[in-house]
């Protein structure tokens, strides 16, 4: 099993949980964050979300953004994030990173059951 974390632009997110459902992938987590990569910020972008960067000087704010976590099988990471990729792609600075990390295990509290089964 595989976690699959995923930083997108919010304005986004509506469109990533559509498109992973259609793909198959309905379990999800998503979380509100701000945070920044290495570049300034392109003040540009930053009107799309309405001026709702936050932070105290240019260049270091953080601005809004998403993160999605899925645990899926291992055979199912390249296809999940073929489509979080095809969604959130503009080929702009921003447009977020995709990270997989390894799950050791799982179980479903409302049964016990273990492993790729609860997924």
């Amino acid at each position: 099993m595989k976690e699959i974390m995923a930083i997108i632009r919010q304005e986004r997110i509506n469109k990533t949980k559509e498109e992973l459902v259609k793909a198959g992938f309905s379990s999800l987590t998503a979380r509100k964050v701000l945070g920044r990569g290495r570049m300034f910020v392109d003040y540009d972008l930053m009107e799309e979300t309405d001026g709702k960067a936050i932070g105290l000087s240019r260049g270091t704010r953080l601005m809004p953004k998403r993160i999605i976590n899925v645990i899926v099988k291992d055979n199912e990471v390249e296809e999940i994030t073929r489509v979080i990729i095809k969604v959130n792609r503009t080929d702009n600075k921003g447009d977020g990173k995709i990270f997989v990390l390894p799950i050791d295990g799982a179980y479903r509290v409302r049964d016990g059951k273990k492993g790729n089964e609860v997924l």
